[in-house]
């Protein structure tokens, strides 16, 4: 089975604390209307941290600071396998335009699980919540 190596962005209002977490819908592909943390695909050459800072700036027109590595989440889909380099970024300039996404939202831990989460992102959640506030 193919191995697709990507990278995630957990961004949130504050690194210090966590209260919001900006999610996304996938506008394409098989997974259209998913949601999801942002972000996408390692090129050759670069480190998770620098393809998650142009994946943000290419889909979000934004300029993010990675902090914290998360988790790497393992997830098998049925045509690949996925390998997801997860870590918290915070905005350091722009405005989250959507540019691939068709629609976004700040969730709270009260509300993180009210979005269809993609069955990878959805691994991730209790991690997120438990360093929510």
């Amino acid at each position: 089975m193919k191995t697709i190596r990507v990278v995630a962005a957990v961004i949130c209002d504050s690194l210090k604390n966590k209260t919001k977490i900006f999610t996304t819908a996938r506008g394409y592909g098989e997974f259209k209307g998913g949601w999801e943390f942002p972000g996408g695909k390692i090129e050759e050459g670069e480190t998770p941290q620098e393809a998650l800072k142009r994946e943000i700036m290419e889909e979000l027109d934004t300029e993010i600071v990675v902090g914290d590595y998360i988790d790497t989440i393992e997830y098998d889909y049925p045509t690949f396998h996925l390998s997801m380099d997860c870590f918290w970024c915070e905005v350091v300039s722009g405005h989250l335009k959507l540019k691939e996404h068709e629609a976004a939202k700040w969730v709270t831990k009260d509300t993180i699980r009210d979005v269809d989460w993609l069955p990878a992102d959805v691994t991730l959640i209790e991690r997120v919540e438990k360093v929510m506030i």
